[in-house]
């Protein structure tokens, strides 16, 4: 795991596509805006990974076939073989196209390792491997919200301090993995969460999610008033 894309020296194992693949985009720090940059290099993840021809649908398909509705629930490195597999065999058959099932097994298994399981130790959450999946997936923006906040929202689509700081602690780790997380305000999220709970988001587009619970519109907030930066890196790949 290279230096200059993470901000420190760690010792773990990369396939060795993957190592080709981190070396191509320490070729993009010359960018200088930092959304964009960052956004470069996720869209350049995302076609090594063959995710961009991954619909959100298929996404949901993956993690409902292998009982992944339970985002706190800890999956093992042969659960996420068995998903991932499963999910690039049917992509496969979707498009119509011949796939190296077993190089992209193997590389987005080793992003999602290297992104959400630093200390290898062979486990990684639900909500990890779905929102790895989804950042990188084919699917507008608001989709992709839309569904994050789903996972950790409660009975009747309500999202408490606690849920939406592990909803946003998962997004922060991929411009983490890339090196972007000083330019994206830092990792912790927890001052700019209470400021959202403080907030008062009146005029916002409710119907823009189909929901007419209150704190959709404060994930709306969150999102685009109070910290864009968090989350703007899935924005700039589709500008």
């Amino acid at each position: 795991c290279p230096p200059d894309l993470k901000g420190a020296q760690t010792t773990c194992w990369d396939h060795p596509k993957m190592t080709e693949l981190y070396q191509s985009l320490a070729a993009l720090n010359n960018i200088k805006f930092s959304a964009y940059r960052t956004a470069m290099k996720l869209r350049r993840v995302q076609k090594a990974l063959r995710l961009d021809l991954l619909s959100m649908s298929s996404a949901s398909a993956t993690f409902t076939q292998h009982e992944l509705q339970h985002s706190d629930q800890a999956i093992d490195v042969l659960q996420i073989i068995q998903s991932l597999t499963a999910m690039y065999d049917q992509l496969e058959q979707e498009r119509g196209i011949i796939l190296n099932v077993p190089l992209s097994v193997d590389m987005c298994l080793n992003w999602l390792l290297n992104v959400y399981d630093t200390g290898r130790n062979g486990k990684i959450r639900a909500l990890s491997f779905k929102t790895g999946i989804v950042a990188l997936c084919n699917a507008e923006v608001e989709e992709k919200y839309q569904f994050l906040y789903e996972q950790v929202s409660g009975a009747g689509g309500q999202c408490d301090q606690r849920q939406l700081s592990l909803l946003l602690h998962e997004a922060i780790q991929i411009p983490r993995q890339l090196g972007e997380v000083a330019a994206f305000g830092g990792s912790n999220v927890e001052p700019s969460i209470r400021s959202c709970f403080r907030f008062k988001c009146y005029g916002l587009p409710r119907s823009r999610y189909n929901c007419h619970d209150l704190l959709y519109n404060i994930i709306y907030c969150f999102i685009s008033v109070i910290l864009p930066s968090v989350a703007s890196y899935l924005e700039g790949g589709w500008r």
